[in-house]
């Protein structure tokens, strides 16, 4: 394994410290107070509070930096430096039903080349606070699980194949799009899966465990740490139609290289 770098070390931290008050209150959650952001979609005091504990740690080890944070929005940064993404709890349906799978987010990007806009991902890892297992990605030195290197899997038919998604729910995302491409994937893989963590289903991919993922209506905090992951494991990641997947594109299909051509077949004419 090589030495990861001290960036990666900052973010673990980070998000040991928060993810260790994620576990507090995931072992009080009846007691939490919860509010709604809108149609079933719940932010509670758990969230908030883990997300200023990333916040308050990332801003002083790198000061001047920006932020792209779920709730507290965007922070600029000082011109030309990177900025954060996070996800302080991606899973917060499942955590306030006592379901333990969800995770933290944190991401890298940095300014484009041209000065105009974003650029690339270059650093990112998933937390899991209740398992305190740490997925993490750099650019050009391959995704891990802690010093394990990760390699999305082998498999070649779809018949043989695990997919992950994630469902449309009330007021989020276009159920009949997503009930076509269902219908058109199902009969030909041996099994779907929705979990409902995108980072989580992104990581799995990379680490062999699904092949393939789909899902519209993401968030770019929601995936812009598993995208980074994905791709040093050795998947592709693009759009339904397979066109090149920017970060914060409102659908997203990941697999390995064998399969991704005949999910990106299915999925664009289920959709036509």
């Amino acid at each position: 394994m090589p030495a990861h770098s001290a960036l990666i070390t900052v973010m673990e931290r980070a998000a040991r410290k928060a993810g260790s008050r994620l576990r507090r209150d995931f072992g009080e959650v009846e007691h939490l107070q919860v509010s709604k952001k809108g149609p079933a979609d719940f932010v509670s005091k758990a969230d908030m509070r883990a997300e200023r504990i990333l916040y308050d740690e990332l801003l002083k080890v790198r000061p001047g930096w920006g932020f792209v944070l779920e709730e507290g929005g965007m922070i600029e940064g000082e011109e030309g430096k990177p900025r954060w993404i996070i996800d302080p709890l991606d899973g917060t349906t499942n955590f306030l039903h006592g379901i333990p799978h969800f995770a933290i987010s944190i991401a890298v990007q940095e300014p484009s080349l041209d000065g105009r806009g974003w650029g690339k991902i270059t650093s990112g890892l998933i937390y899991e606070p209740l398992t305190d297992l740490t997925w993490w990605a750099e650019m050009d030195k391959g995704a891990w699980l802690g010093e394990r290197r990760l390699r999305v899997s082998a498999r070649r038919d779809l018949s043989e194949s695990l997919i992950a998604t994630g469902i449309p729910f009330k007021g989020h995302g276009d159920l009949n799009e997503w009930a076509r491409i269902f219908g058109a994937v199902a009969p030909q893989v041996a099994g779907i899966r929705r979990n409902g963590s995108a980072a989580l289903d992104l990581a799995w991919l990379a680490a062999g465990r699904y092949d393939g993922f789909f899902e519209a209506g993401l968030k770019v905090w929601d995936v812009a740490a598993g995208i980074l992951m994905v791709r040093e494991a050795g998947g592709f990641v693009t759009d339904y139609t397979g066109g090149d997947q920017p970060i914060g594109q409102r659908e997203i299909l990941a697999s390995n290289e064998a399969l991704h051509s005949k999910l990106h077949r299915i999925l664009a004419k289920s959709l036509l």
